[in-house]
């Protein structure tokens, strides 16, 4: 066999080149049939989130010896009783001082247009602009969902088949290693088996923590702008609870918010109070309860977290945003168990 003309170090680079154009074909690939058939993953990608979150309790449930379709259902009505009263009280928060928040914001746009000039007449004006920029990209993000039918009636469709979903994946949960391991190549089936159990556990943790420390977060804030008696103190604190779900990027947006909003109504001085207990609640978010609520979860990197965020949000807007941080948590716990797998030598090679 004549040698090849290309010395050793160029072949493996060019074989590492041709695994990563191979890697990124497949998951364009993939992006592209989850764009195309996005009524049906939607609700999949939901479904798997709502699992994570309502594991636990449905296996206490199982422990207590109830039928598994019951405990399933049981957990099913008890997701929809609190999520809907949940859902109720942020909506109802939101609806009831949004006026007042957007009126706040654009006082407090017209104090800053003096020192920031254009920028706070940009900011007067998007204030001014919230609620139709907002219906707009709504409209503008929802019309190329389903073609003909109402946002209402599709958010409504989908909403109801990740709950069956749900029920469904919860009922049946004993038997997705079994499931997984007929579907994988039989000198396969342990790794499989092992990377799903991982990428499962990091979105179970990531979503049970991330809930948590968002109660806690709203709960600290609202009574913190409560005591400083800023104006819809609660509709800001719900505000907070959902930008929680969205990593630092939610955070900074709700504490802007609420930082104008004390501001315009309450002073500078109440403002830089406001700020101190938004930071002191990051603080306490970043080195008491994320160590504690996620240490087993997978820890990202601030940099990576931003950038699936950011490619959620081009793939699928806020909806994008929401699901890229789980998904890439997932990402990282399927590499972290090749790699554990993987990355040991055999037993008597020497070590590299």
């Amino acid at each position: 066999m004549p040698p090849s003309p290309l010395p050793e170090p160029v072949r493996r680079l060019a074989a590492w080149c041709a695994v990563a154009l191979l890697v990124t074909g497949a998951a364009a690939v993939a992006v592209w049939l989850c764009v195309t058939f996005r009524t049906a993953v939607v609700p999949v990608l939901l479904a798997l989130l709502g699992t994570a979150l309502l594991g636990p309790l449905h296996r206490r449930l199982v422990a207590m010896r109830l039928n598994r379709s019951l405990a399933a259902g049981l957990t099913c009505t008890a997701v929809v009783a609190v999520c809907g009263g949940a859902a109720y009280v942020v909506v109802a928060a939101l609806i009831d001082t949004g006026d007042q928040i957007v009126v706040s914001l654009r006082r407090a746009a017209r104090d800053l247009a003096g020192p920031l000039g254009a920028a706070g007449t940009s900011l007067d004006d998007l204030a001014a602009n919230a609620r139709g920029l907002l219906g707009r990209f709504g409209s503008t993000a929802a019309s190329g969902v389903l073609s003909g039918i109402s946002v209402v009636g599709e958010v409504i469709a989908m909403a109801v088949l990740a709950l069956f979903l749900v029920f469904f994946f919860l009922r049946d949960s004993g038997r997705a290693v079994g499931a997984l391991r007929s579907l994988a190549p039989a000198s396969t089936g342990d790794m499989v088996e092992a990377m799903a159990r991982r990428a499962f556990e990091a979105v179970e943790g990531f979503m049970r923590g991330t809930t948590l420390i968002a109660l806690i977060d709203a709960a600290f804030i609202t009574a913190g702008l409560l005591v400083l008696r800023v104006p819809g103190a609660v509709g800001l604190g719900a505000l907070v609870f959902v930008g929680a779900y969205v990593p630092y990027l939610g955070a900074f947006l709700s504490g802007a918010v609420a930082v104008l909003v004390a501001f315009a109504d309450r002073g500078l001085a109440i403002a830089l109070w406001a700020l101190g207990v938004l930071l002191a609640v990051q603080v306490l978010e970043g080195n008491v309860l994320q160590p504690l609520i996620q240490s087993r979860t997978v820890q990202m990197h601030p940099a990576v977290v931003m950038i699936a965020i950011t490619a959620g949000a081009s793939v699928a807007g806020i909806l994008g945003m929401l699901l890229a941080v789980p998904l890439a948590a997932a990402a990282f716990g399927v590499l972290g168990e090749v790699r554990r797998h993987y990355g040991h030598p055999a037993a008597g090679a020497p070590p590299s």
